[in-house]
């Protein structure tokens, strides 16, 4: 059963339980219907908002689906019929989703920036730049007044920190509020409808090109080992871990071939000719080893890693933030670190590698070795599934502050990055260093999962709520232009970046889609493309082109009221 359907029963559940437990508690509402119950209770009504909405989201229709989406149609009509939820409750829902999307995407972010980062940001700039351009155009067409046009620009590109710069520099002009309420229902939409659409119209699977991407991407290189003959004499005689180009090789050599077997090194073994070492190192690596040592080797061998190979998890003081070299395991317990698995990513350390608190080192040894240093890591498997409710709390403080803190540039009125982009910067940082200080960067894959859709069907069912109480009025009042607009905002802007970024820049599908998420700015696009695919390259993409969509959704609603005014 799908988390999301389990979600849906869970919350249907919860929201029959509240109203149960309400109709108790009041005598008066006991006596009213359990639809009416259902609405005038913020509780069963999130609930029931969330758990419809999860059912709407899967259903099928020629294999496209709303998925997390749908929880904000189901809250707007609940909105229309006088459904109120707590402003806070989308707010706590942004802040966890964002930064539990962070967490996930930090790892792979910093070396996403450098190496796509221009690409990425050159999207942001091409969706948000001619969304601008359409909401000018459209407003001289069509005698759009100025408060109206940003409202629309903002909501369109469902960027509430491009609502608060259109309010502060029109000094809260309820118009602006209008235009964002009527144009926010498109953006969301026309982003979900385009990751679910255009790649199954242009005969693109998302889930195959996930498994693609991991095949031939930048980590194509996985970790292998290899054995090599030495044959190098300059070595000859020199003990291992004195020799410089195997200290920075990025490649471990944990093993030595004792007859037909290979046996853990110890600190005290030395190169001989001919001598059969394994090495363990991504494939490239591998082979630059090789050519110093000797050559690569296919003798065959026997390898027992049921004794002398453990996964130890490294907990105590002793060994956390203390690097390979300082520990000199190889000395004090005979014992060889030939990769480390942290926040699920694989690496093959050097002696400068600092460990982190919960890495999982593959530890090759003696079995009675390996187990001293079990004892000395602390070796607490449990804390793998654990979640540091102190670091995440910290974070997250750490995150809305930095969002409220103002930034300006010569010649604007500045911005913040708000409950979003502060909390999202933060866990970025955290996720890629696994921690800072105390406060740590890791969550358990399912916990971070489970945050990061329980966050976004929070943060989607307030803001369906709040536009669904004035939705209908607006529209009634303002017309069918305003809605021509928002939908042209929302839908040109995504078609010119996908074109600029696959035939331009030459990027892949995922990163293509991501970025255009984070170029419209939407959380919900972004949950929409990440169920179709398990990779994580949509979500490294989303990040790095959000921010710079973020300020510069701020910057062009500034443009538009100074060129229609």
């Amino acid at each position: 059963m799908k988390l999301s359907f389990r979600i849906a029963l869970f919350s249907l559940a919860c929201a029959c339980s509240a109203a149960a437990l309400a109709a108790q508690a009041d005598p008066v509402a006991a006596n009213a219907s359990l639809p009416r119950l259902i609405l005038d209770h913020p509780i069963t009504s999130v609930f029931a908002i969330i758990g419809i909405g999860m059912l709407l989201g899967s259903i099928k229709i020629y294999g496209v689906s709303l998925g997390s989406s749908g929880v904000i149609f189901v809250a707007i009509v609940f909105g229309a019929l006088g459904c109120s939820l707590p402003k806070e409750l989308g707010n706590f829902g942004l802040v966890l989703f964002v930064y539990c999307v962070g967490l996930s995407a930090g790892p792979g972010f910093f070396r996403a920036f450098f190496r796509h980062g221009t690409e990425l940001a050159k999207i942001s700039v091409t969706v948000v730049a001619a969304g601008a351009t359409v909401a000018v155009a459209f407003a001289w067409m069509a005698g759009v007044p100025a408060p109206l046009a940003a409202g629309v620009f903002a909501g369109a590109l469902t960027s509430t920190p491009g609502l608060a710069t259109a309010l502060a520099d029109l000094q809260n002009d309820p118009m602006v509020s209008i235009g964002y309420g009527i144009a926010y229902p498109f953006g969301v939409v026309a982003v979900v409808l385009f990751v679910q659409l255009l790649p199954r119209l242009l005969g693109h699977d998302l889930e195959a090109e996930g498994h693609k991407h991991a095949a031939s991407g930048p980590d194509k290189n996985r970790i292998q080992r290899m054995l090599i003959e030495v044959c190098n004499p300059s070595i000859m005689g020199r003990k291992i871990q004195d020799v410089h180009f195997v200290a920075a090789s990025r490649c471990q050599i944990s093993r030595v071939l004792r007859g037909e077997r290979l046996v853990p090194i110890t600190s005290e073994t030395v190169f001989e000719d001919g001598q059969h070492l394994l090495a363990v190192g991504h494939d490239d690596r591998l082979q630059d080893l090789a050519d110093f040592l000797g050559r690569r080797s296919d003798r065959p061998y026997y390898l027992d890693t049921a004794s002398e190979l453990m996964q130890v998890v490294a907990t105590a003081p002793a060994v956390v933030g203390k690097s390979l070299r300082e520990l000199n395991l190889i000395n004090k317990f005979g014992v060889t670190i030939s990769r480390i698995i942290r926040h699920d990513v694989g690496f093959v350390p050097d002696a400068e590698t600092v460990v982190q608190r919960a890495d999982v080192l593959y530890a090759v040894g003696e079995p009675q070795a390996i187990k001293q240093l079990a004892t000395f890591a602390g070796h607490r498997t449990r804390v793998l599934d654990e979640t540091d409710l102190i670091s995440l709390s910290a974070g997250i403080i750490a995150g809305v502050l930095l969002g409220m803190t103002p930034i300006a540039f010569p010649g604007t009125q500045g911005f913040t990055l708000g409950l979003a982009g502060g909390p999202l910067l933060v866990a970025l940082v955290l996720g890629h260093f696994g921690g800072v200080g105390r406060i740590r960067g890791h969550m358990p894959r399912a916990a971070r999962l489970l945050m990061t859709e329980a966050g976004l069907v929070f943060f989607l069912a307030a803001a369906g709520a709040k536009a669904g109480e004035g939705f209908l009025p607006v529209l009634r009042s303002q017309g069918v232009p305003l809605v021509v607009m928002g939908a042209l905002i929302s839908t040109l802007p995504m078609l010119l970046g996908y074109g600029f970024a696959r035939r331009v820049l030459r990027l892949g599908l995922l990163e293509t889609y991501g970025g255009i998420c984070g170029g419209m700015t939407s959380t919900p696009g972004l949950g929409a493309l990440t169920s179709r695919t398990d990779s994580e390259v949509p979500t490294v993409s989303y990040a790095t082109a959000y921010p710079v969509a973020l300020i510069l959704v701020t910057v062009f609603a500034q443009m538009i009221i100074a060129v229609l005014t």
